[in-house]
């Protein structure tokens, strides 16, 4: 893709996923994810009702009258970006392939973040960290992270989500707002998901094409694996092979469902052919 492309491109995105952020996500994002703690603001008279705990017993006794300690949530936060980059988010059938839908809900949630003037990093993974780009503010910063997002190409097209939180838990150690956008076809995550969710607030964004989730009958097929690249014949006509693959795929979702939700982190399902918008929204509100 030559610059004028990229740019081009980068420029689409903006303009669509900023009109959600400033007009859907912004409010939404601001209520939904707190700040880390309280700072303190001011110092006022104590008045009926106020929290006896916060009273400022040095300016109580220099004005001989209770004072008390205002305080102000910290508003200030740090999103990252964790986005797999391995080779089966290139599969699509309908309309748009996953990685597409990666990069519009990532730059979404990018912009709204930075409504509330948050910093954003990324880090992008295969079966390693591929890129890392550590949290900043800004829309210059934003966009790079757009432009990384279309146009990287991952050295490796396989997945290790272990290695991507890990990672997460060595380079960020305050809190952070982490958004994981994979399909999840994986597993042996579950101690890694844990410890860093222990000191971040994660979200597991699922990408999925309704035509992954089983195998039509097509006689025999040959078929490729995005991620290790080996080409075989599949007996499509076979209901055992059929049934083999539909249980391979549930009990890796439901493996991803119960490891997150068990871990404390939230979840959510997001169908390349259905609105991201509506799936996001109705997340921030659940949570609000």
């Amino acid at each position: 893709m030559d610059t004028k492309e990229l740019l081009k491109k980068v420029r689409k995105i903006e303009i669509k996923t900023r009109r959600l952020s400033d007009h859907i996500f912004g409010g939404e994002y601001h209520s939904t994810f707190k700040g880390r703690g309280m700072t303190f603001s001011e110092v006022r008279q104590y008045q009926y009702g106020d929290d006896v705990r916060n009273i400022d017993w040095n300016v109580t006794a220099r004005y001989n009258e209770p004072y008390i300690k205002v305080f102000e949530e910290e508003r200030e936060l740090t999103m990252m970006l964790m986005v797999d980059i391995s080779g089966s988010e290139l599969f699509g059938t309908d309309k748009q392939f996953k990685n597409e839908i990666v990069t519009e809900i990532a730059a979404t949630l990018a912009f709204s973040a930075t409504q509330n003037n948050d910093k954003i990093g990324l880090i992008l993974f295969s079966d390693s960290v591929e890129l890392y780009i550590p949290p900043k503010k800004g829309r210059s910063h934003v966009l790079r992270i757009i432009r990384e997002l279309i146009e990287f190409k991952p050295e490796s097209k396989q997945t290790n989500i272990g290695e991507a939180l890990k990672f997460l838990s060595n380079v960020m150690k305050k809190k952070a707002i982490v958004f994981m956008l994979s399909d999840f076809i994986a597993d042996d995550y579950k101690q890694t998901l844990k410890i860093a969710s222990g000191r971040h607030d994660i979200t597991g964004i699922r990408i999925y094409d309704k035509h992954e989730e089983s195998i039509p009958n097509l006689g025999m097929v040959q078929m490729q694996d995005e991620e290790t690249g080996e080409l075989m014949l599949v007996n499509t006509a076979s209901k055992k092979v059929r049934h083999n693959y539909s249980k391979f795929y549930q009990e890796k979702v439901a493996y991803y469902k119960d490891t997150f939700t068990k871990s404390g982190a939230g979840v959510i399902d997001c169908r390349v052919d259905e609105s991201y918008v509506k799936k996001l929204l109705g997340y921030f509100k659940r949570r609000g």
